[in-house]
């Protein structure tokens, strides 16, 4: 029902700071739960942080205090600020969405995914 896209991903050196974005179209994304997770390769796919459509949000403890997740309502976008960036923070990141949401960390709680983009952190 709701179709998402993320961008903005590339190559960074450590310290630096991307600002991905995930655009949704087909719904209005403020009725919705987001979050962000991110899958290395050999790696299973992991929480990185969820908004929630009431406003809370959540960040795994890895990137608290690194990353900012964010709403444009008027853009129908989400947005992942990244800073103080880490190798190992290298990764595909994925958006993905869902209007209930029980655990905003479980990736099989969310039914709605965006292709992925690429943020590689050199050092």
């Amino acid at each position: 029902q709701v179709q998402l896209v993320e961008s903005g991903g590339g190559l960074v050196q450590a310290g630096g700071s991307l600002r991905l974005s995930c655009a949704a179209s087909g719904r209005t994304l403020s009725r919705y739960n987001v979050a962000w997770f991110r899958q290395a390769p050999g790696k299973e796919r992991e929480f990185v942080t969820a908004i929630r459509s009431i406003g809370d949000t959540y960040y795994a403890d890895s990137v608290k205090g690194r990353f900012t997740i964010s709403r444009d309502n008027g853009k129908n976008t989400v947005y992942l600020q990244m800073n103080r960036l880490k190798p190992e923070d290298t990764a595909v990141y994925y958006c993905a969405a869902d209007g209930r949401v029980r655990n905003v960390a479980a990736p099989g709680d969310y039914d709605y995914w965006g292709p992925g983009t690429q943020v590689t952190v050199s050092s």
